[in-house]
């Protein structure tokens, strides 16, 4: 799980309330954990555009503007409490005129980085205009942003 592979790898703590009664992350809570990975990738990637002196509002647009209109979990292996903190990978997998999917890949902290990963996922994400409340196209400044986190 190289820094090379993924657009950004982020390090989320599982807490005991994550855990279902067997000792396993519970399933619906591993959305809440991608969530905090995907903030983490998002808050970053506001800073490297204001540290770089490049124009945000579209950045920040797309962030405010897009709304989870899907989410995929394929589990391969368990995770437990003991696999804290968990090593989730992502990138944007692809866009069309009014979406983009984030791909994840999560792994525990004592995995290899070239192991199978125990979760891979998604999340469809749509733009809406939220003053109208319908759907929007992405502009192109958003289309080459997203293709800048495309995978390698």
């Amino acid at each position: 799980m190289g820094v090379g592979d993924f657009a950004f790898v982020a390090e989320v703590p599982v807490r005991w309330s994550d855990m279902d009664a067997f000792g396993h992350i519970n399933h619906a809570r591993m959305v809440t954990l991608m969530e905090e990975a995907r903030i983490q990738w998002l808050v970053m990637a506001t800073t490297l555009a204001a540290e770089a002196d490049t124009p945000t509002g579209s950045q920040a647009e797309l962030i405010k503007s897009a709304m989870i209109v899907h989410v995929e979990i394929r589990y391969q292996s368990q995770l437990r409490h003991d696999d804290s903190p968990l090593r989730i990978g992502m990138w944007i997998k692809g866009f069309r005129s009014v979406d983009f999917t984030i791909g994840y890949e999560i792994r525990g902290a004592h995995a290899e980085d070239d192991s199978k990963p125990a979760c891979v996922a998604s999340t469809q994400m749509a733009v809406v205009d939220v003053e109208a409340h319908s759907l929007r196209r992405l502009t192109g400044v958003e289309k080459d942003h997203l293709r800048s986190w495309s995978r390698a």
